[in-house]
C-alpha cells in the first residue's frame, strides 16, 4: 500500500503537464504590479478548477483560496505581479508566449513568481483528491504589487484581513532549497539646499552638488566599513540615483537629491542606517528621509507603508525549517540546501514585521528573476507541488 508520500510524488508526477499548462496560463498574462486584474481573475478560475473550497479577490487585489476549515493556519503566498521586459532585443523567445518546451516553461515570471503559485494549485488539488481532512485552514494567496512594495500586500492581509497564519510558506525561486532568511533593505533619499548664484560667479553661490558629490564619496567608503553577517553576509549600500535643480543651466545648482538602496544584513536597523547617513552630512544643509510608497490598485484601493523592508530570519532548529527538511527527505531521499534569498520577499512584513515564521520554497533558480531568457524547470514545478501538498498534510 502507497504512504502519503508515495502517492503525492506519483500524483505530482501526474499532473506534470497540468501545472505547467496552468502556468503557461498565468504567464500569457501580463500582470505588472498595479495591473494585475487579469492575472488574479485567471487564478481564482484556476483555484475552482482545482477543488478549493474557496477563492476570491480581496480588496487590495490579493487571491485568497482556501482548503480546510480546522483550527490551525498555514499559508502559501506566490506574488502574481512582475517586473517589466526590459530590452526585447535580450529576448531569444516572447516572454508572454508561456511556451512549455525541453523541459522548461518560458516567459516572464515563471521564476519570480507565478511557478510557485502554480505548483500550490496543484497542491491544493492533491490534497483534495487525498480527502484533506486535518483541523487545518490552509490559504493559498497569490500576493499583489509586490515588485513594487515587497510585503505590503501581507500588512494588509494582517491589519485589515485579520488573517494571522501559524506558518507562511514563500514559494519564492530557490532551486528547490528551504530558504529561510533574507537581507532586509530601505529606500531613502539625501537631500542637499544650496544657494544659487549665476554662474559667471559661482563663488557667490553654494553648489548643492558639490555637497552632493562629497557625501557620495563617503557613502562609497561606508559600503566597504559595513558590518556583515555569518549567514546573511555583509550589508550594503549605494546611490542609485542622483538629481538636481537651478533656476537655470547658467545657475549654481541649489538643490540635489541622492536615491540610497541600503541593503541590512542582522544587526543592522532603519535607526543606525539613518544615523550613518547623518554623520556623513554633518554640518551640511542636507537631511536624510525613508521614503513612504502609496499606490491605488486595481481593486481601487490606495495603501501603502514606510519603504523599510526588515531583516528576518528563522533559526535553522526552528521546527518549520526542520519539518521542511523532513519533508524533503522523505520525498526526495536526499538532504535539502538550506540557504537564503540574496533579493527580499514579503517575508519583510510577514515575520519582519509580525513575527509569524516563514520559510521559502520554490521552484525555479533566483537568478532568472527580472532577467530576460526567464524560464523554469517542469521538473522543479513536479518536485514544489509535492513539497507544498507533502508538508500541508504532515503539519
Amino acid at each position: 500500500m502507497e504512504s502519503n508520500y508515495e502517492q503525492i510524488h506519483r500524483l505530482s508526477e501526474q499532473y506534470r503537464f497540468y501545472t505547467a499548462g496552468n502556468l503557461s496560463k498565468l504567464v500569457q498574462i501580463k500582470s505588472l504590479s498595479l495591473q494585475e486584474e487579469e492575472v488574479q481573475h485567471e487564478l481564482v478560475r484556476q483555484m475552482h478548477e482545482a477543488g478549493f473550497d474557496e477563492a476570491h479577490i480581496d480588496g487590495f487585489g490579493n487571491v485568497i483560496g482556501r482548503i480546510g476549515s480546522g483550527r490551525r493556519i498555514l499559508a502559501f503566498d506566490g506574488h502574481m505581479d512582475t517586473v517589466d521586459t526590459g530590452n526585447m532585443a535580450n529576448w531569444a523567445f516572447d516572454p508572454f508566449g508561456g511556451e512549455v518546451r525541453d523541459g522548461y516553461v518560458l516567459g516572464r515570471g515563471t521564476a519570480d513568481q507565478k511557478g510557485g503559485v502554480a505548483a500550490f494549485i496543484t497542491a491544493g488539488r492533491i490534497l483534495k483528491e487525498l480527502g484533506f481532512d486535518r483541523d487545518m485552514t490552509i490559504w493559498f494567496v497569490g500576493s499583489a504589487v509586490e515588485e513594487d512594495c515587497d510585503g505590503l500586500c501581507w500588512k494588509y492581509i494582517v491589519e485589515e484581513s485579520g488573517l494571522r497564519p501559524e506558518l507562511v510558506i514563500s514559494t519564492e525561486p530557490t532551486s528547490l532549497g528551504i530558504y529561510r532568511g533574507q537581507r532586509g533593505r530601505m529606500e531613502l533619499h539625501v537631500s542637499f539646499r544650496g544657494m544659487s548664484s549665476h554662474g559667471s560667479a559661482p563663488e557667490r553661490g553654494e553648489n548643492a552638488i558639490y555637497m552632493a558629490a562629497r557625501a557620495a564619496l563617503e557613502i562609497e567608503k561606508l559600503n566597504e566599513r559595513l558590518i556583515s553577517d555569518e549567514f546573511l553576509g555583509k550589508g550594503s549600500i549605494t546611490i542609485s540615483e542622483i538629481i538636481s535643480g537651478s533656476p537655470s543651466l547658467c545657475a549654481v545648482a541649489d538643490y540635489a537629491r541622492l536615491h540610497i538602496d541600503r541593503r541590512l544584513t542582522w544587526g543592522e536597523t532603519k535607526e543606525t542606517a539613518i544615523a550613518q547617513l547623518q554623520e556623513i552630512i554633518a554640518g551640511m544643509e542636507a537631511s536624510v528621509e525613508t521614503l513612504h510608497f502609496s499606490e491605488k490598485t486595481f481593486t481601487g484601493l490606495t495603501y501603502g507603508m514606510e519603504k523599510y523592508y526588515p531583516t528576518w530570519v528563522i533559526p535553522e532548529n526552528h521546527p518549520a525549517v526542520q519539518h521542511g527538511a523532513n519533508t524533503f527527505r522523505s520525498l526526495f531521499k536526499h538532504n535539502p540546501v538550506i540557504d537564503k534569498w540574496t533579493f527580499s520577499t514579503n517575508g519583510v512584513t510577514i515575520n519582519g514585521y509580525y513575527g509569524i515564521p516563514v520559510i521559502g520554497f520554490g521552484p525555479g533558480d533566483e537568478v532568472m528573476a527580472h532577467a530576460p531568457n526567464e524560464k523554469v524547470r517542469i521538473d522543479d514545478l513536479v518536485k514544489a507541488a509535492a513539497f507544498y501538498a507533502a508538508y500541508a498534510l504532515s503539519f
